[in-house]
């Protein structure tokens, strides 16, 4: 069974930071493509940056040059570095992942985390 666990939003002040973490589980999964979404108030769910256990990125548009996504294989850790926010930032943010079944080679998808606020005052 997969978890995806996420830490580290909160409330700041515009311009300011805020690192995000996601730590994986799973006993015999190997995690491939992992990353962030985010769904404010009234809005769909977006792709906010995404990365390959081979270190190729994605990011939305919104986030490039703010946003740096990063990520431990080893600790099978995803982390977004959130730098210069704004108030349309704010949302709950998602940890995603999909996940290769090592036994079976088979990859697996939609693994979500339980989403952690994120709130930008202007």
């Amino acid at each position: 069974q997969v978890q995806l666990v996420e830490s580290g939003g909160g409330l700041v002040q515009a311009g300011g930071s805020l690192r995000l973490s996601c730590a994986a589980s799973g006993s015999g999964f190997r995690f491939n493509v992992m990353g962030w979404y985010r769904q404010a108030p009234g809005k769909q769910r977006e792709l906010v940056a995404v990365m390959t256990s081979g270190g190729g990125t994605n990011y939305a548009d919104a986030v490039k040059g703010r946003f740096t996504i990063s990520r431990d294989n080893a600790k099978n850790t995803v982390y977004l570095q959130m730098n210069s926010l704004k108030p349309e930032d704010t949302a709950v943010y998602y940890c995603n992942a999909d996940a290769l079944i090592r036994r079976t080679q088979s990859l697996t998808y939609g693994y979500w985390g339980q989403g952690t606020q994120v709130t930008v005052s202007s």
